[in-house]
């Protein structure tokens, strides 16, 4: 009589396997996102990552728990607090919003508005820009926070505003008095672009249910940003003037010299103030 053969042996199981599948304990789950532990449980107590599941006194973490990290981490990169994403999070889960839309509308949100990004130079190169190697010009710069010194570079916040400041000081206005120009628009575009944001966030959720469709909020903002542009030079042109309107018929418009200065300015020879 033939001897049966021997069943082979069940090849052991891997730790991972052991693990009912795809659970994890805080460790496990921490080696395998590289998330401390201290981080998760902060996470939790904020109420932006679920609860795990307790098995006996084990606490058990699953998928769900690695792909919350890895969008509570994706969220932080793009600048948002725990407490926002918390409440985010909330949202997603209870499906009153889409993470690929969000993601979608605020990449349109923090699209740049201005052709102006920083620009980093050397010495040579930020001369160049100014035009001539003017005695004091870095320093007013510098006093001014239109330039910041790193070591040798020089980085321009703001290369446009620099630009049109020098353009100005060409004009006849001199530096200083352009920064401080720049500084009461700053201050009341500001002041405007906050309400106005926070105006549209308000009506938003009203003017989007009034289409029945929903409509595309990030195909809106991209939609808005050449409009709000020439909404802003339509009514700043209207209001300069209504107020310049103004100044000549109160008399005060008699007080300013009758020749520009652009003469006096060439004799300093564009030296800065």
């Amino acid at each position: 009589m033939s001897q049966k053969p021997t069943p082979t042996p069940p090849a052991p199981e891997t730790e991972k396997e052991t693990a009912a599948g795809d659970e994890y304990t805080i460790d496990e789950l921490a080696a395998f996102t590289r998330v401390p532990s201290r981080t998760v449980r902060f996470y939790q107590a904020k109420g932006a990552l679920a609860r795990p599941e307790i098995k006996g006194r084990v606490a058990y973490y699953n998928e769900s728990h690695v792909e919350r990290l890895k969008l509570i981490a994706s969220l932080q990169d793009r600048g948002l607090r725990i407490d926002a994403i918390r409440d985010l999070v909330g949202r997603i889960d209870k499906g009153e919003l889409d993470v690929n839309e969000w993601l979608g509308l605020e990449a349109q949100l923090q699209a740049p508005w201005a052709n102006d990004q920083p620009r980093a130079m050397n010495e040579t190169e930020l001369f160049e820009f100014l035009g001539a190697r003017r005695p004091g010009i870095v320093a007013f710069l510098l006093g001014a926070k239109l330039v910041k010194r790193h070591g040798d570079a020089y980085f321009v916040r703001s290369p446009g505003l620099l630009q049109l400041a020098l353009k100005l000081e060409t004009a006849g206005v001199d530096l200083e008095t352009a920064v401080g120009a720049a500084e009461i628009l700053r201050k009341h575009m500001g002041r405007s672009a906050s309400e106005l944001a926070e105006h549209f966030v308000k009506n938003a959720s009203d003017a989007f249910s009034a289409r029945g469709d929903g409509g595309d909020v990030a195909a809106t903002f991209r939609e808005l940003r050449p409009m709000a542009l020439e909404a802003v030079r339509l009514i700043f042109s209207q209001e300069m003037e209504r107020v310049l309107r103004k100044l000549v018929e109160s008399g005060k418009a008699a007080t300013l010299p009758a020749k520009g200065r652009a003469g006096s300015a060439a004799k300093r020879g564009r030296t800065a103030p």
